[in-house]
Formats: structure tokens, C-alpha cells, sequence
């Protein structure tokens, strides 16, 4: 049985000649071009014969170079396909959130998730309609709402839903805080989709003054306006946490709305559940709040 030529060599051969270049081989492969020349010719001295044809401009394939490097590439082909088919695939878990959540809470935590979990891919599917696990295929969901949710779903409650004021330092820059309630009511209210200045105010003995606001469809587009100091915005405590944090709002009121429709993680009940699912379901729950 004939000796098979060294591996190091035929992979400098299979790179050389997708590319008709000994630099760009080299680049490839992380060696330099002459270790690539050397792999070449040594090949050649043991196969007997020119698998190359150097011109003044790069390289091209001789006759029997062409037809020898279309079945070491196939080779090269089988032996990635059989490594990948033995690597374990990464986990990949689609989940459903609404655009508010993704943006001011999901993206922000990412980079813990991915330090936590390297080998799990997560997709997020942000939307505000009611996705179906089925349906649309996702795995979990995180959703605002009041249990029970079913038979068949699995909830748990990552945060409660309370209310907090918030505006931009600059909005209120003269103003000591906690704020007094008639200085609330007459600044600019920020309004979304849930409208719950209302209930805020009357729980304050008080209504709103200032005539004025903007009203938009999402709640990060209210965290934005009030950054922008556009106004004052009434958004749940979770969503504004690296804000105030931040410095860049600030809870105008100790007082906090609550409400009956809490945020929970959803899955479908199943005693086989894959592991990743599993990991990202622990990830949320290490991330819930601890109140009662």
C-alpha cells in the first residue's frame, strides 16, 4: 500500500489551489507562504510529478494538479461534514417577547446570559401579538398578564407589575425630591398603550394640569421620551433599573402603582424538556425579582 503524502501538505495543496495563490493559502492557513511553496514542492518530489504551473502573475493547476485536487477537496469536504456530524449542535431556544420587554430588559442582560451560557443560541421573537408555542414554533414566552394561564402552560412570575414616575434629571432640575404633587400635575405626561396616569394621579389626590403630552405605542418609546426629557413617564421598575441606576431618571414619587397583571416566563408542561430550553427557563428565574 502506497505511503498517503504528509496531511500538513495536502492541506496546503487543497487551500493553494481554491485560491491560485501561495499567500492567500498561507493567510489561510496561518503559515507563511514560503512553509506553503515547501508543502507544495514536496508533494510534488513524492507524487512525481508538477501539480502547479508557476506563471509571472500567481499559479494555476496543472492536468493532473486539477483532477488530484478536486478529490482531495471532496476529501477535505467528508472529513468537515463527519467532524460537524459528531460536534453537538448548539442549542437553540426561540423565545417570544413583546418589543418593550426585549428592548429595555432582554437586550440590555444578554451579555450575562451569553456568559452563562456560550453554548445556547437565543432567539428572540419580539411582538406584540399573542404568540402560539405551536403555531409559531417558540419555545417560551414572557408575556404581562393574570394567572391561570392553562392547563397546559408552566408560569412563572419573573416581576410584579409596579408602576413608578420617572423623567430625565434635567425635566426637574430645579425641583427637591421626592416631587411635590402639584409640580407632577402640571408637567408633561408621557402616555402609552396602558394609560395608567389616571390611577397614578387620583392615588395622589390629584389630576393631570399640564395639557400637555405625548402619546405613544410602546412603552420603551416612552423610557426614550423621558430620557429625552420629553416629559414625565409611568413605566414598570424593572424596565428602568439600569436607568436610575444610570443616573439618567429618576423616580419622581416613592409611591408605586401596582397591578394585577405581573410578567411571567410562559412554557408548555413537558417532563421532557430539552436542556437548553431548561438553562434559559433557569437564567429567567435567577433574574426575577424575590418580593412575596
Amino acid at each position: 500500500m502506497a505511503h498517503l503524502p504528509p496531511l500538513n501538505a495536502l492541506r496546503a495543496f487543497d487551500a493553494a489551489g481554491r485560491h491560485l495563490n501561495f499567500r492567500a493559502a498561507a493567510d489561510e492557513l496561518g503559515v507563511t507562504q514560503s512553509a506553503v511553496a515547501q508543502h507544495i514542492r514536496q508533494l510534488e518530489v513524492q507524487l512525481g510529478q508538477p501539480l502547479f504551473e508557476r506563471q509571472t502573475k500567481g499559479v494555476s493547476l496543472s492536468p493532473a494538479g486539477r483532477g488530484y485536487h478536486a478529490r482531495i477537496a471532496a476529501a477535505f469536504h467528508e472529513l468537515r461534514a463527519a467532524t460537524d456530524a459528531l460536534r453537538p449542535a448548539p442549542g437553540k431556544v426561540l423565545i417570544s417577547v413583546t418589543p418593550s420587554f426585549a428592548a429595555k430588559w432582554l437586550i440590555p442582560n444578554l451579555p450575562d446570559f451569553a456568559a452563562r451560557h456560550p453554548d445556547i443560541d437565543l432567539e428572540i421573537l419580539a411582538t406584540e401579538n399573542i404568540s402560539r408555542f405551536h403555531g409559531d414554533g417558540i419555545d417560551l414566552a414572557v408575556r404581562q398578564g393574570e394567572p391561570p394561564f392553562g392547563a397546559a402552560l408552566e408560569a412563572i412570575r419573573l416581576f410584579r407589575q409596579e408602576i413608578i414616575a420617572v423623567a430625565a434629571p434635567l425635566l426637574v432640575a430645579d425641583q427637591p425630591l421626592p416631587l411635590d404633587t402639584d409640580v407632577l400635575a402640571i408637567l408633561p405626561k408621557l402616555h402609552d398603550t396602558h394609560d395608567h396616569w389616571p390611577g397614578f394621579l387620583k392615588d395622589l389626590g390629584t389630576e393631570d394640569q399640564s395639557g400637555r403630552g405625548l402619546h405613544l405605542s410602546q412603552t420603551a418609546l416612552s423610557i426614550d421620551a423621558a430620557r429625552a426629557g420629553q416629559g414625565v413617564a409611568l413605566v414598570s421598575r424593572f424596565l428602568v433599573v439600569h436607568d436610575l441606576a444610570a443616573g439618567q431618571l429618576l423616580q419622581l414619587r416613592p409611591e408605586a402603582l401596582a397591578g394585577k397583571q405581573d410578567f411571567y416566563l410562559l412554557a408548555t408542561r413537558s417532563k421532557r424538556r430539552d436542556s437548553a430550553t431548561q438553562a434559559v427557563m433557569d437564567w429567567f428565574s435567577s433574574k426575577a425579582d424575590t418580593g412575596g
